[in-house]
């Protein structure tokens, strides 16, 4: 099917099982398990070592909702088949052959066994992992988040989540239109989430999985997720531990600039009332997002949490680590060469000028940093005298776009007496010979260890395993302890101030005390915001 197509309540069909199925004959040739959920039955399929349950619904359908708060499924009679994934949120070009929908409340489960008791008597941790594509796009679809290996590798149920993004989940439209309805609205895809941590906590023992040892992880915008709700009093209760993988959100969007932009949003559209909005094909609603960003100045118009007062009442680590989070053991994590993942991998960028470095490097730091480039490119050349003219854009770029806010969620933990385990991944990937180095992504491609998968970058060779391994052994741990620590890797000393311990995996993995502690310095400079506050 054109994965451009667009259906306000569109369920996955049969035809879309049958295809599933088809490329997973493993889970195809056998009886698949029925598990009984809160609202009715589901039947998953069994292969590999793992039960596999895909497209479980745990949301009613939002396109009648839209703009509003989610609500759970109506029960259902007899057996559903949990055999495709479900919807994507509609956001244009998604993953190849997916559907997308406004019925898109989903999750997909990987379990070794379900039942409420494992045959061992000890009840598995549950790992719940948000998409990235910022707030904008994503599903728990892609063939990189197929959670078979971690489950069976860590005896752990892995769970993925669709919810809604852009302006499905997050136009803040409570200041244009006196409504009740969409008092929410600007954190409704935030909502989605929380309500699918609550059907985690009512079911996901029916499936092998404990309630009370819930972990989040995710990845970019999954991370930034994660960090909101840490700061979301509904979220609070319903996961045990977080974990934020070059994702964080230090700041929320203000009512104000959220409203600007919802109203650049529907001026874009041509719409002027708030039925008319709704009525609007999903197609045709995703059109707004091309509006120019009123507070940039450049690119479309940026949708993320808003600081409503309502389900978000505070940023998540502005003036200091929400309270609500810091009972939950927290880890945080960065590429060392975030930047290059976003180039599409384009080598002429790696022959460019230090003029053009200079001339290129505000764009990356737009409004998070502001500091003068051609200072930041003469310090970059003092401090790695053999740096080239890409290698400094990249680091720079990477440290003033995203790494800033990795520091401060741990610093702002260390402050609080929360500290957070800080993980830098500098293993280079083999594509192109390595001069891709870690690059956005990379932790979270080694995490699952699905290399086959399509755009993987890791290879499949003994590095690219031992280094899944060791990853993957320290997420689970976390999961099922609360520590990630384990035997393959050196003692992993939680992060505190002044020292800022970082774990750096590596082909040789080791502790460093503040790791790029000259460039932090330098950074340091200026006020760092949030991009989209």
């Amino acid at each position: 099917m054109d994965p451009l197509h667009l259906d306000r309540r569109g369920l996955i069909a049969g035809a879309g099982a049958a295809l599933a199925l088809a490329s997973s004959p493993a889970l195809a040739a056998r009886p698949g398990p029925v598990v009984a959920t809160t609202h009715g039955k589901v039947r998953g399929a069994a292969g590999d070592g793992v039960q596999v349950f895909k497209g479980v619904r745990y949301g009613a359908d939002t396109g009648p909702l839209r703009f509003r708060p989610p609500q759970p499924p109506r029960p259902w009679t007899g057996v559903a088949d949990a055999l495709a994934y479900g919807a994507a949120c509609p956001q244009g070009k998604g993953e190849e052959g997916e559907r997308q929908g406004e019925d898109c409340l989903f999750l997909n489960i990987w379990t070794p066994a379900t039942g409420k008791t494992p045959a061992d008597g000890v009840k598995r941790p549950v790992m719940v992992y948000i998409h990235g594509g910022a707030y904008n796009t994503g599903s728990g679809a892609s063939p990189w988040y197929d959670g078979t290996r971690l489950a069976r590798r860590g005896d752990v149920v892995v769970v993925t989540v669709n919810h809604r993004l852009n302006a499905f989940g997050y136009l803040y439209l409570a200041r244009l239109f006196d409504d009740p309805s969409v008092a929410d609205s600007g954190n409704a895809g935030q909502l989605d989430l929380v309500l699918a941590l609550q059907w985690v906590r009512d079911n996901i023992a029916a499936f092998g999985g404990d309630p009370d040892n819930v972990m989040l992880f995710g990845q970019s915008g999954g991370g930034a997720k994660i960090a909101t709700l840490m700061a979301m009093p509904a979220a609070k209760g319903l996961f045990h531990r977080a974990a934020t993988m070059s994702g964080q959100q230090v700041t929320a969007a203000g009512p104000f600039n959220a409203t600007k932009r919802a109203k650049g949003f529907i001026d874009k559209l041509g719409i002027k009332d708030l039925a008319a909005l709704r009525a609007l094909p999903a197609d045709q609603l995703l059109a707004g997002l091309k509006a120019v960003d009123p507070i940039a100045g450049t690119g479309g118009v940026y949708m993320g949490p808003v600081l409503d007062e309502r389900s978000l009442t505070r940023h998540p680590f502005f003036p200091d680590a929400a309270p609500g989070g810091l009972g939950v053991p927290m880890m945080v994590g960065n590429t060392h060469d975030e930047t290059r993942g976003f180039v599409g991998y384009d080598k002429t960028l790696l022959d460019m000028t230090w003029e053009q470095v200079i001339d290129r490097l505000p764009a990356q730091f737009n409004a998070r940093i502001d500091i003068d480039p051609a200072m930041v490119a003469a310090t970059y050349r003092r401090i790695y005298p053999r740096y080239t003219p890409a290698d400094v854009y990249f680091a720079a770029s990477t440290a003033g776009r995203s790494w800033k806010a990795a520091i401060i969620q741990a610093e702002e933990r260390a402050k609080a007496g929360a500290p957070a385990w800080a993980y830098q991944l500098d293993w280079r990937a083999p594509k192109d010979g390595g001069v891709w180095g870690a690059p956005h992504t990379l932790d979270m491609q080694l995490l699952f260890g699905n290399f086959d998968a399509p755009g993987v970058i890791t290879g499949s060779g003994p590095d690219a395993v031992a280094m899944h391994e060791r990853l993957a052994d320290a997420f689970i741990a976390f999961a099922r302890t609360g520590n990630p620590n384990t035997p393959s890797i050196p003692r992993w000393e939680p992060y505190t101030l002044p020292r800022r311990q970082t774990l750096v995996f590596d082909t040789a993995t080791r502790m460093e005390d503040d790791p790029r502690g000259a460039e932090r310095e330098l950074f340091d400079k200026v006020p760092f915001t949030q991009f989209g506050t």
